[in-house]
């Protein structure tokens, strides 16, 4: 993987959430979707770092529910969209597409992403892409507000971004989507070998991200939704991206 000057740290949270971390200044940072406050604590005051921005992608409890104690203890700074100001934790910034926001040394780059949720938002801070629950690494996330046809656009919008953006998620799902993708299309050499590198280092309890977006465009199976030749081999030959995803997106649901 290349090299990149933002400095990302995981920290795993609740089940399987990731807190991700990224430097702001010298011993700064800055929290995406804090679903709790400890592990954050933590992990700066044994550095001796404090916490200046959170930045919400949705309104779920697993993303915001160490908001509150965070700003209490570090008088951080909280940043989330507009248009769900009122299921959020109190903004200091609302937020909405394509607006930039200066956070320290760094640059944040909004794009609004409905579909998990109606007021979702992603941060592209230089080539690090915080994606919430709206991209997984090889799935997406669950249609809980909006609809397939507006879920399909917020990943056409991700997915335009160049290939070498780096995608930082909101969970730890990777295992299961690739299990998930290969369910699709057993034949698929690629995903095969892909499934047995993952596995191994979930098995080493390694983060699997972050990871690069060339690798989401040519195998995430929700990506790939208008590829004919994807559609003929899970057997849904001559209908829409639209169709193809919303059907995938429903087997995916009870997989």
């Amino acid at each position: 993987m290349p090299q990149h000057s933002l400095m990302v740290e995981p920290i795993p949270a609740l089940k399987d959430n990731y807190i991700w971390l990224f430097a702001t200044g010298d011993h700064t940072w800055a929290a995406v979707d804090p679903g709790e406050a400890k592990p954050v604590i933590h992990h700066l005051e044994s550095q001796g770092d404090t916490l200046s921005h959170i930045l919400l992608t949705h309104h779920h409890h697993d993303h915001i529910g160490g908001v509150d104690a965070l700003r209490k203890h570090f008088g951080t700074i909280v940043i989330g969209a507009e248009r769900d100001i009122h299921r959020l934790p109190p903004l200091d910034v609302a937020v909405t597409g394509e607006q930039r926001i200066s956070l320290g040394r760094e640059e944040a780059v909004v794009m609004e992403v409905p579909g998990h949720t109606l007021g979702h938002v992603v941060y592209q801070v230089q080539d690090t892409l915080f994606a919430g629950d709206a991209l997984f690494r090889f799935g997406c996330g669950r249609i809980f507000e909006g609809t397939p046809e507006k879920m399909w656009e917020s990943l056409l919008k991700i997915r335009a971004l160049p290939d070498s953006v780096q995608l930082c998620a909101g969970h730890e799902y990777t295992l299961v989507n690739l299990q998930f993708a290969c369910s699709l299309e057993p034949n698929n050499s690629a995903l095969q070998t892909l499934l047995r590198h993952i596995s191994r280092q979930t098995d080493r309890e390694q983060p699997t991200m972050p990871s690069p977006l060339d690798e989401e465009k040519r195998y995430n199976p929700f990506f790939r939704s208008d590829d004919p030749l994807f559609a003929r081999n899970i057997g849904l030959t001559g209908q829409s991206a639209e169709q193809v995803f919303a059907s995938i997106r429903k087997k995916r649901n009870s997989f």
